[in-house]
């Protein structure tokens, strides 16, 4: 009989309340307890524990004698999160591990590590902020491109620049906000579609496509985009398996599009915490659901027992 307990924080909304308790389910049945509700936002570290009291239970846990820890909500996270993540990691077993999540939080140093790989992204440039002139002459070779800033996601914050004009009104605003560095990526010329592969433990699970809205050239579904279904090549399912392999993420969305100058597929971005498909998208005919939970219990039964 095991004895093994984890730990889980899994967003509620969209139907992450359905895969939490199937989830729950399947790793009762392999007499794996589990703690729901315990997201770390209020957690307090004394000493050398740990401990967090769990919204659906109302007890306190010391989170760091679990097993592992599952922690997948992206819409909710708080750098004081993300810093008690890190310290947990050192001590217990995690999905996604915090290398790879922190990783795959920052736009630049993905695709810079994809790119060492042979994995082909965004053309893009990195530099200091006091260097903004450099981007002139960034925007004069490129054309078009987009600033991203590392660590956003949904498509927050993602400006496209055409011209000088625009570089000069959108710098006061960056220079508000105290940047350290600057990214740009240029703008690759794409059908305003992307495909979205998910990746578990090295697996293929599932793609679908997102769609831009109107005149936006944004995929992202919190930017107006829109899901359809989607199949992948081959081609792109193998391109999709090496950037989670690269990035070391168990759990990925690996977003990718095709440029239609340089006939190419190119890696937008890797998601450590790519989204279930919600009841809407299901009754589309998106039915990865069962499929992803089912590698991700098994990834939980052999990676707890680690601990």
């Amino acid at each position: 009989m095991s004895d093994r307990k984890i730990g889980m924080w899994l967003y509620q909304n969209g139907g992450g309340d359905i895969i939490q308790k199937k989830m729950v389910k399947k790793l009762k049945e392999r007499d794996i307890k589990v703690i729901t509700g315990l997201n770390l936002r209020n957690a307090v570290a004394k000493n050398k524990n740990i401990i967090c009291t769990s919204s659906d239970t109302g007890k306190e846990v010391k989170v760091n004698n679990l097993d592992l820890f599952f922690s997948y909500n992206a819409g909710e996270q708080t750098q004081y999160q993300i810093f008690l993540y890190q310290a947990l990691n050192r001590v217990i077993p995690m999905l996604n591990s915090y290398a790879s999540f922190s990783l795959t939080e920052d736009k630049f140093q993905t695709s810079f590590l994809l790119r060492q790989h042979g994995v082909q992204t965004a053309d893009y440039k990195l530099c200091h902020r006091d260097s903004s002139s450099h981007l002139i002459k960034v925007l004069k070779e490129w054309g078009k491109m987009v600033y991203k800033p590392t660590d956003g996601w949904g498509g927050l914050g993602l400006t496209k620049i055409e011209n000088e004009a625009a570089l000069d009104m959108l710098m006061p605003f960056l220079n508000q906000m105290d940047l350290r560095f600057l990214y740009v990526e240029k703008f690759i010329k794409y059908d305003n579609s992307d495909f979205r592969v998910d990746i578990v433990d090295g697996e293929f699970v599932s793609c679908y496509g997102r769609k831009a809205n109107g005149n936006d050239w944004r995929t992202n579904i919190t930017s107006g985009g829109s899901v359809f279904v989607r199949d992948a090549s081959d081609e792109v399912i193998e391109i999709a398996k090496r950037a989670a392999e690269v990035c070391g993420t168990a759990i990925a969305g690996v977003d990718i599009i095709y440029d239609e100058e340089k006939e190419e597929y190119v890696v937008l971005e890797v998601n450590g915490i790519p989204a279930f498909a919600t009841p809407e998208q299901e009754k589309m005919g998106l039915d990865f659901n069962d499929k992803k939970i089912d590698l991700i219990v098994n990834m939980i039964d052999r990676e707890s027992q680690k601990n």
